[in-house]
């Protein structure tokens, strides 16, 4: 079954500094019909202006990935970790017993676009960790590339939570094939272009939901970025 979730569906917040679309409910946007897909729990588009950010708050038990579309994003956190992610670049924070972070928009001319994760952990109250790792657009190119996992194989950062995460480039003719092991769901989310999943066509910011599939199959792209969530029920 697939079931398409449509970018202009998403709830919304704009608050000046921040625009920001959710997949999931999230603050103020609240859609019992939107919870979360297995561990998946949060989707957020953001838009962050020049300079601006989120300050020091707090997160505990969850994973939490960062995807840069655009632009930079500052990264500090109470682990003494500090970094600035681009493009290319998959920020992976584990929460566990508690850590408190901020996130700034680095460039004081441009804004910054990047997608806000967060997964559950299938283990809670664990020391808090950071990861990051950057994957080059030619090793995306037309094929589907593991930039997180459960087990950190393949060079992907490593999550707590039996799922694993692929991240493509596609144009024209390129496909790809992701096969899924009984009971198993997938979640294709269009970071940009179109691609057509499973015979269904994405748009940018659009998503598909697919439950008692054998395989993701993507396929009928134009300048596609698209990310293949693996999950557990």
């Amino acid at each position: 079954m697939i079931t398409l979730r449509k970018a202009d569906q998403r709830g919304h917040a704009n608050h000046g500094w921040l625009d920001s679309y959710h997949s999931f409910s999230f603050a103020d946007y609240h859609d019992p019909q939107h919870m979360g897909f297995g561990p998946l729990r949060v989707i957020n588009e953001d838009r962050i202006t020049p300079g601006a950010g989120f300050g020091t708050h707090g997160h505990r038990d969850m994973e939490i990935i960062s995807y840069v579309i655009e632009g930079e994003l500052a990264h500090k956190d109470s682990m003494g970790t500090g970094s600035v992610i681009r493009p290319g670049d998959v920020q992976r924070m584990s929460a566990g017993s508690g850590v408190r972070h901020s996130e700034f928009n680095n460039s004081k001319e441009h804004g910054a676009h990047f997608l806000q994760i967060w997964i559950q952990p299938n283990v809670t109250g664990i020391a808090p960790s950071y990861e990051e790792k950057r994957f080059l657009p030619s090793e995306k190119e037309g094929r589907l590339l593991l930039v997180a996992s459960s087990d950190g194989r393949d060079g992907s950062v490593t999550m707590h939570q039996d799922a694993s995460l692929y991240a493509g480039l596609f144009d024209g003719t390129q496909a790809a094939d992701l096969a899924l092991a009984p009971g198993r769901l997938a979640y294709v989310h269009a970071v940009r272009g179109e691609v057509t999943v499973n015979g269904q066509l994405l748009g940018a910011g659009d998503a598909a939901k697919l439950s008692g599939e054998q395989a993701v199959r993507l396929s009928g792209a134009k300048g596609a970025e698209v990310l293949v969530f693996d999950l557990p029920q």
